[in-house]
């Protein structure tokens, strides 16, 4: 593969699990943030992961000594930009702020250089707006925490070349993420726009007195929880029939939330200053403690199915 040197704009909570699976891959990667505390903050989780693998057994010291020795930290966009061949962006969802460090990345970086951006749903032909080789510009959308989860999103902009794309997914799959290619953008792609789907019926559900967020919440992890890693909703409607599907959707779907705007129950808890695990109290109340109980437990069962994954590659 021609990627042998990764450049990594952002090293916060996707950023730095970018670096480290370059770096677990073989790779040379160069590091960017806005400050020297964010840059010690993105190290710091790195060797937090790394000793949370050799604690599992996945990885002896001198394998942990090596891949940070493979990670370099640099103050300027312009030593993140030299001598790399693939810059992959994780700053904020700020399209104008995007929009100045793609215009920046295009002047500094040769013609060569494939600039992908981790936007979670951003347009990437908008990101583009401002570069001279808006062919080179496509998105790699990790999902967090990315050291766990396997899917990455390729989506293209409307200028963005197919050498772009195949090179992309050869690094995506070089180390050891499985991509899948959207055919033209939208916003959101795939997996948000699913999410979100769910989200807002869910949040509808607990906004009409019909069930209370936790029981909500138990009806995906005891039912579709348990089969989606198996089946996604499309193969779930063919096992199940297509006709029962349909003779459903008649009855049900005029009674879904159909709202455009977003949730009032989830507005009233942003402007309380609820914002979930960050501020201690969303619609669960996250003393530290049980926040890294629920933590842990989400990394144990990620790895659980990753490992599997490698089982089934193997």
């Amino acid at each position: 593969m021609n990627i042998r040197t990764v450049s990594v704009i952002g090293i916060g909570t996707i950023g730095h699990g970018i670096a480290l699976l370059c770096a677990q891959a073989g790779l040379n990667v160069i590091v960017y943030d806005k400050s020297d505390i964010m840059l010690n903050k993105g190290f710091k989780n790195i060797k937090s992961t790394l000793y949370s693998l050799k604690h599992r057994g996945n990885l002896e010291e001198k394998q942990c000594e090596e891949i940070l020795n493979r990670i370099k930290g640099v103050e300027t966009i312009a030593y993140a930009a030299k001598d790399v061949d693939l810059v992959i962006e994780c700053i904020d969802e700020n399209i104008e702020l995007k929009q100045k460090i793609f215009k920046q990345l295009d002047e500094l970086c040769l013609e060569n250089v494939i600039l992908s951006t981790c936007t979670s749903g951003l347009s990437p032909t908008a990101i583009a707006k401002n570069t001279k080789h808006p062919e080179r510009v496509v998105v790699a959308h990790f999902w967090n925490p990315p050291q766990l989860m396997p899917l990455v999103e390729v989506v293209p902009g409307e200028k963005t070349s197919q050498e772009t794309v195949n090179k992309t997914i050869e690094w995506v799959e070089s180390i050891g993420k499985k991509a899948i290619i959207m055919k033209k953008e939208c916003i959101g792609f795939i997996g948000n726009r699913l999410q979100h789907a769910l989200l807002r019926e869910a949040l509808y559900i607990v906004e009409q007195g019909f069930a209370e967020p936790e029981e909500v919440d138990k009806a995906i992890q005891l039912g579709l929880g348990r089969r989606l890693p198996v089946t996604g909703p499309i193969c779930t409607a063919d096992l199940a029939g297509l006709d029962v599907v349909y003779s459903i959707s008649k009855y049900l779907l005029k009674d879904l939330c159909n709202s455009l705007e977003p949730s009032e129950l989830i507005k009233s808890k942003v402007e309380k200053g609820k914002l979930g695990s960050k501020t201690g109290q969303g619609f669960y109340d996250w003393a530290p403690q049980t926040l890294q109980t629920k933590q842990k437990e989400r990394a144990e069962l990620l790895s659980y199915f990753l490992e599997k994954d490698r089982e089934k590659g193997s």
